[in-house]
């Protein structure tokens, strides 16, 4: 499997997302960041790399006020679409690359959901541009919520292919692992029930720059922040090598 050019993340998002079955825990993931966070509901939150704005407009009708941003042009259109029908004015969609936002001290609570573009970028430069954004982007004691797939994983267990079995179709994903650089490369493909299956052929993968939670903590402490605490992704469990994901809560000191 080759990598995609350097840019992919510019252009490879679609909304056959909004089919994806993990669309369907929105409202968990909220209910967990609002406990964890002990969100009273008068905050401004950041939502960068928001997609459609699932996040955005579950914040927004709970009483939040919001501002979504993402490079999709599709993604943002979707949401303000929603915000629209839903009578939601108390939410605002942004359609840039995330390293262009100038917002400084505004936001109580910034979220990188699902990557939320971070270890997208070209070079371990543009990555952390990102987290700069965010630094600069919170108030005193704001707080900061990520998830990632856990770089201490990846050394473990990297490569590797997984299959899940989704409502109409079984999908392989395929993940390579550059140890020295830090990169991953993913891939998948979709086999739809009731069709003919194909020997599996991905050609090519998203690059991504995966982070282990040493390296995150190291590039919060950089930019003022401090690690709260790192969770096994939603449930609560405390992050381990042995789990895929991890969901990093952290804070501006």
């Amino acid at each position: 499997m080759k990598a995609k050019a350097s840019d992919w993340y510019k252009s490879i998002w679609t909304m056959d997302i909004k089919n994806m079955s993990w669309v369907e825990q929105t409202v968990a993931e909220i209910d967990f960041i609002v406990k964890i966070c002990n969100l009273k509901g008068n905050e401004r939150i950041l939502d960068l790399a928001c997609g459609f704005g699932r996040h955005a407009l579950e914040f927004a009708k709970r009483g939040f006020e919001v501002v979504g941003v993402d490079i999709t042009a599709d993604y943002i259109k979707d949401a303000k679409k929603n915000a629209r029908e839903m009578k939601l004015d108390n939410v605002e969609f942004i359609c840039c690359d995330i390293r262009e936002v100038s917002f400084e001290n505004e936001f109580d609570v910034v979220l990188n959901i699902a990557d939320g573009a971070l270890g997208y970028l070209e070079n371990d430069e543009e990555n952390l541009k990102i987290f700069d954004v965010i630094a600069k982007s919170l108030r005193k004691n704001g707080q900061h919520i990520c998830g990632l797939i856990s770089g201490d994983y990846a050394d473990l267990h990297f490569p590797m292919k997984t299959w899940s079995a989704g409502q109409s179709a079984l999908s392989l994903s395929e993940f390579e692992w550059d140890r020295e650089k830090r990169i991953m490369l993913y891939g998948g493909q979709d086999f739809e029930y009731g069709k003919p299956v194909i020997v599996p052929d991905i050609e090519e993968g998203d690059p991504t720059r995966v982070y282990t939670l040493k390296e995150i903590k190291d590039i919060m402490h950089e930019r003022k922040m401090e690690v709260v605490e790192a969770f096994a992704d939603y449930n609560g469990q405390p992050a381990s090598p042995y789990e895929f994901q991890m969901l990093i809560h952290s804070r501006r000191l």
